[in-house]
């Protein structure tokens, strides 16, 4: 809820800025990753404006507090649907749909961590993405179960 984002943005110590309340209410309507200029655009029908430079700015605002993330696969943003769930934060992509599944899981970041650290290499934030099927699209197509 924009409601919860709200609370973690003025815990960090920041302002609720009106172009930060139009940026996650659009993040929070829509599914699918938003490029700056699509939120744009969906505010222009609104009859609101934000300049580019102020969305790009308030999206990398929200994806350092953790409450979007910027989909490796499309460009896109999306709201985070885990909020403080510990982890590294990965999206399974499905193909066909377009769907996309948020997960979270402690023991892999720190196994990737680890593994950075045999390369002496000091990770500051992990980014992955699973591209695939999803359950209902994989057995809608027969050539993919079988």
């Amino acid at each position: 809820m924009v409601q919860d984002s709200i609370r973690v943005l003025q815990a960090h110590g920041h302002k609720l800025t009106k172009p930060r309340r139009l940026v996650l209410e659009v993040l929070e309507e829509n599914e699918k990753p938003l490029s700056p200029y699509d939120i744009q655009g969906i505010l222009r029908t609104r009859g609101k404006y934000l300049n580019h430079v102020t969305i790009y700015r308030t999206l990398d605002l929200l994806c350092n507090l953790n409450l979007a993330h910027r989909m490796l696969s499309s460009g896109g943003f999306i709201k985070c649907s885990l909020d403080s769930t510990e982890g590294c934060h990965r999206f399974m992509v499905c193909q066909n749909c377009g769907a996309i599944q948020e997960f979270a899981d402690k023991e892999l970041c720190q196994e990737e961590n680890d593994f950075a650290q045999n390369f002496g290499f000091h990770t500051e934030h992990h980014l992955s993405e699973f591209s695939g099927f999803c359950s209902q699209c994989y057995r809608k197509q027969p050539q993919l179960a079988e």
